[in-house]
């Protein structure tokens, strides 16, 4: 058996400069394979998070009375996009789809926009996450390169492109 000075010896040393720490060397196989780091947030991006975790509330609670609103014309303009075209935008559908969604009604929320679903559960998760980085003081920040970035960007792209194409030319509105 090795004695405690042989094993740190034998670290490598960026291991050995933490080794007096809580946590022993891992390997790479036992190391996280998520892009994510626990940054500590500055008092201005608690702020932020908390403001972004009220606008996602806000909009669930219009979300929630959506149907109230709607029958006293209190909602929402329409969109522009539809206005001017006749044909539905890429996002059009998504109030009614979250309010369907408070309902329990996940058939007419796809067929209304058929990413609502997902973003409506992605809404509680959001604002979860954002208050309890806030209240910790601790939040999850993306690692990634900018061709990950990239593709992030090309695949959300694509998505709302199947989701738009969908509506239009299979679902119906």
């Amino acid at each position: 058996m090795r004695s405690k000075g042989a094993l740190h010896a034998s670290l490598p040393s960026s291991a050995r400069r933490s080794a007096g720490a809580r946590h022993a060397y891992l390997p790479s196989s036992a190391r996280s394979v998520l892009p994510l780091a626990a940054t500590r947030l500055l008092p201005a991006d608690r702020r932020r998070d908390l403001g972004i975790a009220l606008v996602l509330v806000v909009w669930l609670v219009y979300t929630r009375v959506y149907w109230v609103l709607h029958a006293l014309h209190l909602g929402a303009p329409v969109c522009p996009f539809y206005f001017l075209t006749g044909h539905p935008c890429p996002f059009c559908g998504g109030t009614r789809s979250f309010a369907y969604m408070w309902g329990g009604d996940v058939s007419d929320a796809v067929r209304l926009y058929p990413l609502g679903p997902a973003l409506f559960a992605g809404t509680f998760g959001a604002i979860g996450g954002l208050v309890a980085g806030a209240v910790s003081g601790r939040s999850l920040r993306p690692r990634l390169t900018a061709a990950q970035w990239r593709g992030v960007l090309l695949g959300t792209v694509v998505t709302v492109l199947i989701s738009w194409a969908l509506k239009v030319f299979v679902l119906g509105n």
